[in-house]
């Protein structure tokens, strides 16, 4: 009961550390996206559902790089083909500094970022159309922290596939909402060694 009551205090306490700490050096990024709505840019495009979990290291402050997964059904209307959508690979994300380059925070608690990526992924439609190969991805988000460990975010992303199969290059223009979670290494560790 006491290792439980220890690690709460801690887990408080890694809550209430400084809205800049979470995206220093040596911090870890754990998160999803959980609801995408996608505007085809291609014939046939309408909406689909999927979750997008990622995980990243701060290499450098302001900087993480990670890797991704993205696994996603789709269905436009009741007719229309199922649609299956799967990817991995790597991701990079920057965040913009409050005042950089002119752009200001839009809320106190949040911050500007741009996130790319890159890997292996493919689209699959039960009609036969099909592409396997390149994954690749780029937009700005947004994300708003409720805890200075735990942040809401919004991507807008131009999301691509290209390579082999019966379609050369598939695209469209995403925007996905989900959430993140900022885990300071030392804090971790502290957790850790606590429990034991």
């Amino acid at each position: 009961m006491k290792k439980l009551i220890l690690t709460g205090i801690f887990a408080v306490a890694g809550l209430t550390t400084t809205a800049n700490a979470q995206i220093q050096q040596g911090n870890w990024m754990v998160g999803s996206s959980l609801l995408s709505s996608n505007f085809g840019l291609n014939t046939g495009g309408g909406y689909d559902i999927a979750l997008q979990p990622k995980g990243a290291y701060f290499i450098k402050d302001n900087v993480a790089v990670g890797g991704y997964v993205n696994l996603g059904i789709s269905k436009v209307t009741n007719g229309s083909p199922t649609e299956f959508d799967y990817g991995v690979g790597g991701l990079g994300r920057y965040y913009l500094s409050p005042g950089e380059k002119g752009v200001d925070n839009l809320l106190n608690h949040g911050r500007w970022f741009f996130e790319g990526n890159v890997g292996i992924g493919g689209r699959s439609v039960e009609n036969g159309d099909s592409t396997t190969g390149l994954d690749f991805g780029v937009g700005p988000g947004y994300s708003y922290f409720i805890t200075p460990n735990i942040g809401i975010e919004g991507l807008l992303k131009y999301q691509g596939q290209a390579g082999f199969g019966s379609e050369g290059l598939n695209s469209s223009l995403t925007f996905n909402v989900g959430f993140s979670i900022y885990i300071p290494t030392s804090k971790a560790k502290q957790m850790v060694n606590e429990v034991k």
